[in-house]
């Protein structure tokens, strides 16, 4: 609900703090008295692009402030939640939205946050309706007649199906067409892989072959240096005079005093004979490393060529050559798989037409029902039209299925409310075929069948009952009162016959001060009720008669 609207050097508007309340609030005054400076003040506040020759010559700048007090499952936190901002506790909820021009500058702010105009838009568009006033907003807006349809039928178990199934569609397709991308790719690449695969079949290499190649190569390059060595190492072990000769030599010798040395020599003996153990270990691996030393010079060339086959296919995939056998495996099983991922790619395909074909029903079922809501919707404006003086014109929702590339969560149904205003004339959108006051009384039967089944927002009329007087102008106000008993609704208007069934009334007048004319608004008690009704039915010069007939309107 708008409680405050508060508007600073907004044209004739020096300064002005104007409080709401629920029901209906009628504003009356004379024409150029500054009623549409309100609305334009109203809509800088809601998000309307900004108009710098709305700023007054009280300064340079101009502020307008609108306070709203939304309940706490209201959808204009969802859109704030979305758009990054904190805006909603337990304890407060109140909305305030405010919005400042000045040197050539616009900024939103909602809840002293900045935002984006477009965001400021949105909650604006959630929080207000303004019928008359601002072309493409409210229910002049197309995309919204879908919604408001599915609230009037009622069907947010149809809706929530064709949601979930539209997801699992696309998700099943998305599933689908990468698996079909990859087995795209695999198969663009069949004959590379294969080949590849056969090379290293092939060559067959090992686990960190290159690694023990290279160890190999450095021995077979060294093979004379080795030879060398070990035979120096046989001739200190195993020569006249070698390690075995003297360590065998040394036991003797420790042999013929161990009956007269006692456990003195225990020891040694040990020692030696430990000694003699390890040095035959020596010996068996030294005739080992004799035995195996190669010195073929075909080998040093095989081990050479084994090494350029490896490296070679290495850069062709640009791995290590130690990693070739991992690569081996891997090739061969991605060949492998080619096979099982046309049988997986059937499955997904299978998935994605049973995905679709749920999704189709959900759709079907939601159109169905949108139809049959439509009819009744119908019928209850077209009630609504004659004591409108519309009785000649015809109300229509219509229903029209889009193909399948426009399909989305909401199903798959353009829904546009149209009508004609004579008969023989075809219908078209609503704003196209009717005049301002045939548009506004429209829009009054619409907002009148469907207020039980909208999100609750401030409902605001910009001279309903133009160009209409009499029972009409009196048909107009009482729905417009049953409008208020629903939900907050604000008019402005020249009918004292609507003027008389607001709950609270504001007279809009506009006077000359020092700095030229100034726009004020006043709340009026019920004397000065009668005499605004007096001056709206007589004119300038109020009678007696005019005073009783507004004294009849405020009573009935």
């Amino acid at each position: 609900m708008l409680t405050l609207l508060a508007v600073r050097n907004v044209v004739l508007i020096e300064a002005l703090d104007l409080e709401f309340r629920s029901g209906l609030t009628v504003l009356t005054g004379e024409t150029g008295a500054g009623k549409s400076i309100l609305l334009d003040a109203l809509g800088l506040a809601l998000g309307s692009r900004a108009n710098f020759g709305l700023i007054g010559p009280a300064g340079n700048s101009a502020e307008v402030t609108a306070i709203f007090t939304p309940h706490p499952q209201h959808p204009v936190w969802d859109k704030l939640e979305a758009a990054g901002i904190d805006a909603n506790s337990d304890e407060h909820h109140e909305l305030i939205m405010r919005r400042r021009l000045r040197d050539g500058k616009s900024t939103a702010l909602i809840n002293d946050t900045p935002v984006g105009l477009n965001v400021m838009r949105e909650c604006g568009d959630a929080l207000v309706e303004i019928q008359g006033q601002f072309e493409g907003r409210g229910l002049l807006d197309l995309s919204t007649h879908g919604v408001l349809l599915d609230r009037f039928a009622n069907h947010n178990d149809l809706l929530l199906a064709c949601r979930n199934t539209w997801q699992g569609w696309q998700d099943a397709t998305t599933q689908y067409e990468t698996a079909a991308a990859a087995r795209k790719d695999a198969e663009a690449n069949a004959a590379w892989l294969k080949e590849a695969v056969e090379q290293l079949d092939q060559l067959a290499p090992e686990d960190n072959e290159e690694s023990k190649l290279m160890e190999e190569r450095d021995v077979l390059a060294n093979v004379t240096r080795i030879a060398d060595a070990l035979s120096q190492v046989d001739h200190l072990i195993n020569g006249d005079s070698g390690a075995l000769s003297q360590i065998a030599q040394s036991s003797r010798q420790i042999s013929r005093i161990s009956d007269v040395a006692g456990s003195l020599t225990n020891d040694i003996e040990a020692a030696l004979e430990r000694a003699e153990v390890e040095i035959s270990e020596v010996e068996r691996a030294l005739s080992t490393a004799q035995a195996n030393l190669e010195g073929d010079p075909n080998r040093m060339i095989a081990v050479d060529d084994r090494l350029h086959d490896l490296r070679q296919q290495a850069r062709k995939h640009e791995v290590e050559a130690d990693h070739l056998l991992a690569l081996h495996d891997d090739l061969r099983q991605r060949l492998a798989s080619l096979e099982d991922k046309a049988g997986d790619l059937g499955k997904l395909a299978k998935a994605r037409d049973d995905a679709a074909a749920m999704y189709n029903a959900a759709r079907e079922a939601i159109s169905l029902s949108r139809q049959s809501a439509a009819s009744k919707l119908d019928a209850l404006i077209m009630a609504e039209l004659p004591p409108l003086k519309l009785e000649q014109a015809r109300f229509i929702t219509k229903v029209t299925p889009m193909s399948e590339q426009h399909y989305g969560p909401r199903g798959g149904d353009a829904i546009r409310f149209e009508a004609s205003t004579n008969p023989g004339m075809a219908e078209a959108a609503i704003d196209q075929i009717a005049s301002g006051g045939e548009l506004a009384r429209f829009l009054l039967a619409l907002k009148v069948v469907l207020a039980d089944s909208e999100a609750p927002a401030t409902l605001i009329f910009d001279e309903v009952d133009a160009g209409v007087g009499g029972a009409v102008a009196s048909s107009v106000g009482s729905r417009l009162a049953r409008l208020g008993e629903q939900t907050q609704s604000i008019v402005i208007t020249h009918s004292p016959q609507v003027a008389a069934r607001g709950k609270h009334h504001y007279r809009i007048s506009k006077s000359v001060a020092e700095n030229g004319a100034i726009s004020t608004t006043a709340m009026l008690d019920q004397d000065e009720r009668v005499e605004e009704l007096s001056r709206m039915l007589a004119g300038e010069k109020i009678t007696d008669e005019a005073k009783a007939a507004a004294r009849r309107l405020l009573e009935g």
